[in-house]
């Protein structure tokens, strides 16, 4: 698997504490998302951390060995995904971080299809120079 050279990412350390509430607060797809999915490295033997600050967001799981942040939309972000576009430009363009997004309702209808997709999806990556 190939490791890309991701710097360190400064982050706003105001953030920490909301990162803290947001992990206490996880969604169910969230839960299931890392339960089932990430955590202890069960998807390619690759450590993703929750919540994680990255410059003045907040992100819902990141794997710094492939610079990918995964993002799991719940209702609010059909009202706003222009915000999240923007978002996603700014921490790519910034950072070269990848971003991968999958809403509540795929990741709890079909939690298998959503781990292949993804793994497909960082094989992809894997497969092309960053």
């Amino acid at each position: 698997m190939q490791k890309y050279n991701i710097p360190y990412i400064p982050y706003d350390k105001n953030l920490v504490s909301r990162a803290r509430e947001l992990r206490k607060k996880t969604t169910e797809a969230e839960k299931v998302f890392w339960g089932k999915i990430l955590k202890n490295k069960k998807l390619a033997n690759l450590k993703f951390t929750r919540q994680k600050p990255i410059d003045h967001f907040v992100v819902d799981f990141y794997c710094s060995k492939l610079g990918l942040a995964i993002e799991i939309d719940g209702k609010i972000h059909t009202f706003q995904k222009t915000r999240d576009e923007e978002r996603d430009n700014l921490l790519k363009q910034k950072f070269g971080l990848k971003i991968i997004r999958y809403t509540n309702e795929e990741i709890l209808a079909d939690t298998e299809s959503v781990a292949e997709d993804l793994i497909g999806k960082i094989k992809c990556m894997n497969s092309t120079p960053p």
